[in-house]
């Protein structure tokens, strides 16, 4: 039976953990505030600029997890062309590179767990992940983000006495505790194959790397196209050698993942490093290049920059494009459950 700390200090913790940032994943209640347009910043530091312009004055910073309140959206003609969108934010203009667009959403936990586990997305900005062991109690581990898609297999008492999810990471060989009111059960209808009458012949993407853009045919009818972000061609990774730059060439999708963990399976051992490589819970991916690569087409959400090169070779993008795409894809999964489906899928094409 895990520790159960007195909740004065569980959150005691939790704030010394998130350090002061403007989000405690903790509080407050959904019924206390109204939280407007919120967006989550996602890296270490961005600029905030007293005109919707990269040329004009910086009046500010804003920094990773802080989340600022959107007044509305713009276009100026100062562009960038292929993400010409600035956010009207308190004291001044953010531009939407690093925003991730996000809401505050809290759920009833369940009941009871399925045996084969349940398929969950945060719905919360970010989630402050703990691990418990018999030697050291409760330590912080990962921070969870929206839209991030996790299995959960059992409902556990938390450090705070609340409901908590057990989350079981697939790379790690290790499970974690959320609270179950940060996670929403996506339920088997949101997974159903679309046009699954098509024959997988009749299927195919082209990633269009010059315009950064994505299509997708049935019979060569164009059925849905959204802007990407592909690899970044300036190096080849250091501790493996792989080409950050998209390959080239004729494919077909070998696996798919509604959740993976891309990184090196790390844990935090409580050091809350924001800057590690370590993306948890990458949603709606598939995989089509080799298994030595793992090139794969997935959802995005820590970037919002979409139309421009910014991965190390995956292509990125919104999650809610990658999962029309995941569930249009072959092979498909016999079974909402599936952690992974393989097989040979869909044809990509990706080309400049």
């Amino acid at each position: 039976m895990p520790i159960k700390l007195d909740r004065r200090d569980f959150l005691k913790l939790a704030g010394l953990a998130l350090g002061g940032l403007a989000f405690n994943p903790f509080e407050p209640r959904q019924e206390e505030y109204d939280y407007g347009s919120l967006a989550r910043v996602t890296v270490h530091e961005i600029d905030l600029y007293g005109l919707p312009k990269f040329d004009s004055q910086i009046v500010g910073k804003r920094y990773r997890d802080q989340l600022v309140q959107t007044y509305y959206l713009l276009t100026p003609e100062s562009g960038p062309a292929y993400n010409p969108y600035w956010h009207r934010v308190w004291g001044g203009y953010l531009h939407s590179t690093h925003l991730q667009p996000v809401e505050i959403r809290f759920n009833k936990p369940l009941s009871q767990i399925p045996e084969a586990g349940q398929l969950c997305e945060v719905t919360v900005p970010y989630t402050q992940s703990f691990r418990y062991t018999r030697y050291e109690g409760w330590r912080i581990e990962y921070r969870l983000y929206y839209e991030t898609t996790h299995w959960i297999t059992s409902i556990d008492e938390g450090p705070d006495g609340e409901a908590w999810y057990r989350i079981v990471d697939e790379l790690g060989d290790t499970d974690y505790h959320v609270p179950a009111t940060h996670m929403r059960p996506i339920p088997d209808e949101e997974l159903i194959p679309i046009s699954p009458e098509i024959s997988p012949l009749d299927k195919r993407i082209d990633i269009n790397l010059a315009t950064q853009t994505l299509t997708a045919f049935e019979r060569d009818q164009q059925v849905f196209q959204v802007k990407v972000s592909s690899g970044v061609p300036r190096s080849k990774e250091p501790e493996n050698g792989i080409s950050t730059a998209t390959p080239q060439g004729r494919f077909n999708v070998y696996s798919k993942m509604p959740s993976k963990h891309m990184g090196d399976g790390n844990l935090m051992q409580g050091d809350l490093d924001l800057d590690a490589y370590e993306l948890v819970g990458v949603p709606w991916t598939i995989f089509f290049h080799e298994l030595s690569t793992g090139y794969a087409i997935h959802g995005t959400y820590w970037h919002n920059n979409f139309g421009w090169p910014m991965s190390h070779g995956c292509v990125n993008l919104r999650n809610a494009d990658a999962k029309w795409l995941f569930r249009w894809t072959t092979p498909q999964n016999a079974s909402p459950l599936e952690v992974e489906v393989t097989g040979f899928g869909t044809q990509v094409h990706a080309y400049t």
